[in-house]
């Protein structure tokens, strides 16, 4: 009817609206209750500039077992083989893969990580006597762009058992280091210069592959910061880029 007014309706403050924060928002899990990675743009490299890169593997009991500890030394061996892309630590955890890597570009970083992860992803499956995919959400790196840094990244990843307990387990305590990772190849430890009698490893260990860094970082930058003790039990926030060098 004309001149009718109308009614003017405002939304209920109690209805769910679109957007901002609610329950179910945001990415899905793809691996228990832990959010995937978001598909954020990849940051600049420069070939100087080591990475610290988290791989997480999918549901299906811990990757600390002598079997699997052989698939994955088997995929960094693979990773020998290439020019471009050099893996220089490894730390295994239970449901995760720490890795320090060097890569000529980010396209080589890109190319030699997704090799690295069909490698270890064949390896796995095989030993569990599964199939399907290993890795199901994206890998996260972070640059290393300073001396401070690349100290404290080191720390990290080759004492991360210590961080996550498995130092504490009855089969790890006769370990002063990680079997399951690449800190039997490490020249910075400061345990091993005050006493060379602690490295008796057993004769039948075998070492993980790992190639020597190039990069000045790796090689001789991190040492400005001190040697690395073995009983030091790292922190995230260790991790995270430092301000200053």
């Amino acid at each position: 009817m004309a001149g009718q007014q109308l009614e003017i309706r405002f939304p209920d403050k109690n209805r769910q609206r679109r957007g901002g924060a609610r329950p179910g928002a945001g990415r899905k899990p793809k691996n228990g209750v832990r959010a995937g990675q978001p598909h954020a743009s990849r940051p600049r490299l420069d070939e100087h500039q080591p990475v610290h890169v988290t791989m997480r593997v999918r549901r299906g009991g811990s990757l600390r077992k002598r079997h699997l500890y052989k698939a994955l030394h088997w995929a960094v061996a693979i990773c020998l083989r290439r020019q471009d892309f050099r893996v220089v630590h490894v730390s295994i955890q239970h449901d995760h893969v720490h890795l320090i890597v060097e890569a000529d570009s980010r396209d080589a970083l890109g190319k030699g990580l997704r090799g690295f992860a069909i490698s270890a992803a064949r390896g796995i499956n095989a030993a569990r006597g599964t199939r399907g995919n290993v890795f199901p959400d994206r890998y996260h790196c972070e640059v290393i762009t300073c001396p401070r840094q690349a100290r404290n990244t080191l720390a990290y990843v080759l004492n991360n058992w210590r961080k996550h307990r498995e130092d504490r387990r009855v089969v790890a305590r006769a370990w002063r280091i990680d079997p399951f990772s690449s800190g039997a190849c490490f020249g910075g430890w400061l345990d091993e210069a005050a006493n060379p009698m602690l490295w008796a490893m057993p004769p039948t260990y075998d070492r993980m592959m790992v190639s020597r860094p190039r990069s000045w970082l790796l090689r001789k930058g991190w040492q400005a910061h001190g040697l690395i003790s073995i009983r030091d039990v790292p922190s995230r926030r260790a991790a995270a880029p430092a301000r200053s060098s």
